[in-house]
């Protein structure tokens, strides 16, 4: 989304953690300053907008589908710099409600006056709990509120709130359902680089470094010559029809090698679908597909490794939930077990932190 539930890290030439530096600012702002506040520099926005697979699918998804949009209310949750309120009244849409809490929503007024559409197009500086619209419902919702490993900072159950409170029956919600998944990879190096390295730092053992970073995911682009199982789909979102408790994940799963490799990390990525649409469109986050500013999140595995030979299954249980204490951040947990030729394993556990 533009200003969605998204964190968005500054470019990066290597990997970090979670979200990056902004998650380490986490401590010096509640969450909720912390999370407004994150989106208020154009340079997020930028890195959004340029992300082409998320920015022409959800242009696709409106500007072809005009039939749809055409003398239609439409409210835009997470609005940011308006880009998806400015493709709506493209597509002929009557009136828009752009909303967003941030002060992006500030550069948003400007744009939307600048290109002369102030009278079909109105922002609304304010979060979608508070506001009140001057219309009793909307026709359509449409909204870009996927985060890191889909939920991590997402804005979805924002998205529920305006559904259940504005949404006509029948109406339709841009995108319509989102499906998460799961792989296992190799990655060696960068395991030895970042973690490892901590067991003899100039002689010393470091190792409680290392299970700090072994308990935040990290955000990054994987290589497809690094899977080595099929993906699994874990979860699949319903958001025309799910309750915000439906986002929690209890979901037990089998990785099946395709080849004999090490196994290191599991890797996590989403889809998302606009099924309204005459010709369904969606795209994918995924290793295999072209890479997008959400990369995929790497959960790495407290073994060294785990060789597999192909055939050989790595029996999982992954659950997921948002933080008690800020319901952006995730607390997510890994069991998995394999018995195989080269390595058996009875039940392992690793905890996960995505703050």
């Amino acid at each position: 989304m533009e200003t969605s539930g998204m964190a968005v890290d500054p470019p990066v030439a290597a990997r970090q953690p979670g979200g990056g530096q902004e998650a380490q600012l986490m401590s010096r702002a509640t969450a909720a300053t912390y999370y407004e506040d994150s989106y208020a520099h154009y340079g997020i926005h930028e890195e959004m907008l340029k992300d082409t697979v998320r920015t022409r699918t959800y242009q696709r998804a409106i500007c072809d589908n005009a039939f749809l949009f055409r003398d239609k209310v439409v409210l835009d949750v997470g609005c940011g710099t308006g880009i998806l309120s400015l493709f709506a009244v493209k597509a002929g849409a009557r009136h828009v409600y752009a909303v967003d809490a941030s002060d992006i929503a500030d550069l948003a007024t400007t744009i939307v006056q600048l290109n002369g559409f102030s009278d079909r197009i109105t922002v609304i500086k304010r979060k979608v709990e508070e506001v009140q619209l001057p219309v009793d419902k909307v026709d359509i919702i449409i909204s870009e509120w996927m985060g890191y490993f889909l939920l991590y900072e997402s804005m979805l159950n924002t998205v529920l709130y305006a559904r259940d409170k504005w949404l006509v029956p029948g109406g339709l919600i841009f995108p319509d359902s989102c499906g998460l998944y799961v792989c296992a990879i190799e990655d060696a190096q960068w395991r030895a680089d970042k973690l490892d390295y901590w067991s003899d730092v100039y002689g010393f053992d470091f190792s409680p470094v290392r299970h700090l970073a072994l308990e935040e995911p990290l955000v990054d682009v994987v290589s497809p010559d690094q899977v080595v199982t099929p993906s699994v789909c874990i979860k699949r979102l319903d958001i025309t029809t799910m309750r915000a408790e439906d986002a929690c994940i209890d979901e037990r799963f089998v990785l099946k090698a395709n080849r004999a490799d090490f196994v290191h990390a599991l890797v996590v990525y989403f889809d998302a679908h606009f099924s309204a649409c005459h010709k369904k469109l969606s795209f994918s986050t995924g290793p295999r597909d072209k890479e997008t500013h959400w990369k995929q999140a790497v959960l790495y595995l407290p073994d060294d490794s785990v060789p597999l030979c192909a055939g050989e299954e790595l029996h999982c249980r992954l659950t997921c939930a948002p933080n008690a204490s800020n319901p952006r951040d995730l607390d997510i947990s890994l069991e998995y077990s394999v018995d195989g030729k080269r390595c058996s394993l009875a039940e392992r556990k690793q905890s996960y932190r995505m703050r």
